[in-house]
């Protein structure tokens, strides 16, 4: 019986281990969703001894209730819109621009502290791990998909510890992407509720563990 991920640093070594058999893999990247999904990377990237960097996506939340999301936006101008949704809320179109609007103001703006003069990685002809906290509309790794795939990649692995079955099969379906979850418990409900500390993940700490995730590399490259 599953009871929950101590929190993301656990989360995330146990994802690892799923992921073991990638570890010979010269050319793969780690990215990682920000905010939740860096301390879960950081682990996956640690273990399997890869670069880490992140991809910045922001949910698309419904005014007043913007843990319910309608779509996502991505670095690179991506955006995915749940227009089913949409249009079962009666938004406007005024309504989802100023959504988007501000989100893409945040976006810029983590984009700007996380990476600072650091350019992104290159992904192209590269193995791509995609890591986020967890999946459950599978909105904002949608989003993440669109944008790496416009960078050609060889292969896109969506990595998780803890999904819905559907939104997983669903991903495989239409992303054509391989998805390796941790776990899938049924009933599924909400990410956070199998974590015991799901506390929100600070812009320090993102920033401290891409540092560290950094510096472990080039520690173990000159040792090479």
């Amino acid at each position: 019986m599953f009871n929950g991920f101590r929190n993301r640093r656990e989360a995330g070594t146990l994802l690892a281990k799923k992921l073991a058999s990638l570890d010979s893999r010269s050319e793969a990247i780690v990215l990682a969703l920000p905010r939740g999904g860096v301390p879960v990377a950081y682990e996956v990237a640690r273990a399997l001894h890869l670069p880490l960097d992140i991809l910045v996506v922001r949910k698309l939340g419904l005014p007043g209730h913007e843990e319910f999301a309608f779509g996502a936006v991505a670095s690179g101008g991506v955006s995915f819109i749940n227009e089913g949704i949409v249009n079962s809320l009666r938004m406007t179109d005024a309504m989802v621009e100023r959504v988007v609007e501000r989100e893409n103001l945040e976006l810029a703006r983590r984009e700007r502290l996380y990476r600072g003069d650091r350019p992104a990685a290159n992904l192209r002809g590269k193995t791509v791990i995609v890591v986020d906290d967890g999946l459950a509309t599978g909105a904002s790794m949608r989003v993440a998909i669109g944008s790496i795939k416009t960078q050609q990649p060889t292969q896109i692995i969506v990595a998780v510890p803890v999904a819905s079955e559907d939104t997983c099969e669903q991903l495989k379906d239409e992303a054509e992407v391989w998805c390796v979850c941790a776990v899938m418990p049924e009933p599924f409900y909400a990410v956070g509720l199998w974590y015991r500390d799901f506390s929100q993940t600070s812009d320090e700490e993102v920033c401290k563990l891409l540092a560290e995730s950094e510096m472990e590399l080039q520690h173990a490259a000159q040792i090479a």
